[in-house]
């Protein structure tokens, strides 16, 4: 687990990185009870740069922007969803937005408008580990055609249950040499096949917000990245679901 800090951090942020920062991630924010260090998005500050993030443990979203005022040591909050969505709803312009942290309180001010609120006081999974995976094969795909196909493509069920108890759909996916990703149908026993929540796929690639993104497959038991190719600091991962032969 990544342990808060709790000294203060006072940084300017460019309204329009931030917004699109935390709507690559909002996506991937965590809704049980029984796991309330994931019900929001952590604010991990450090030198002149912020990283949001979010996870649910089946999938995980980080955002990046670029700072200015702080300069120092790391410092980190986990901000709880209302506050994040009431954050994102003063992002609206193109100016800079002012955005402190300060023991257990973290505030966000633009113009003449604040909203402000405590952090969840518990500890954030250690999300960094998970940025050193090693490079898979990476497929770029057209997300639009690729939506399609997962849309009304053929799914399975998988041991996957969502936290009322029902079963999740799942698309299996699998690369071919030429760089295409297909989305397999039944029986298709090809080898490399990894198999993802469909629901969480098709939010995945709705907040990549690009026409074209790369998935990264490594081996079947790995996570599934989806990146922006022009943006390395933007993604999530998706970790894969085991099959019912």
């Amino acid at each position: 687990m990544t342990s808060l800090r709790t000294a203060p951090a006072h940084l300017s942020v460019p309204a329009p990185e931030l917004a699109a920062a935390l709507d690559a991630v909002r996506f991937a924010v965590g809704t049980d009870p029984e796991l309330p260090m994931l019900g929001g998005v952590l604010f991990d500050i450090e030198g002149d740069g912020l990283q949001v993030v979010a996870t649910d443990r089946y999938r995980m979203a980080v955002g990046r922007t670029g700072t200015t005022g702080h300069g120092g040591g790391r410092v980190q909050a986990v901000v709880p969803t209302p506050l994040v969505d009431a954050m994102r709803a003063l992002l609206s312009g193109e100016a800079t937005v002012r955005l402190s942290v300060d023991g257990d309180r973290v505030t966000l001010e633009t113009g003449d408008c604040q909203t402000a609120g405590q952090c969840l006081g518990h500890d954030f999974p250690d999300y960094r580990r998970l940025l050193l995976l090693p490079t898979g094969r990476r497929a770029l795909v057209d997300v639009p055609d690729f939506r399609g196909a997962v849309e009304t493509g053929p799914v399975r069920a998988g041991e996957l249950r969502d936290q009322d108890g029902a079963r999740c759909d799942l698309s299996v996916l699998r690369v071919a040499d030429d760089g295409t990703v297909t989305v397999c149908a039944d029986g298709d026993d090809a080898p490399n096949r990894v198999a993802v929540n469909r629901e969480f796929l098709l939010e995945a690639l709705a907040s990549g917000a690009r026409d074209r993104l790369i998935l990264e497959f490594g081996a079947p038991t790995a996570p599934v990245a989806i990146r922006r190719p022009e943006d390395e600091d933007t993604f999530s991962i998706l970790m894969p679901v085991r099959l019912e032969e």
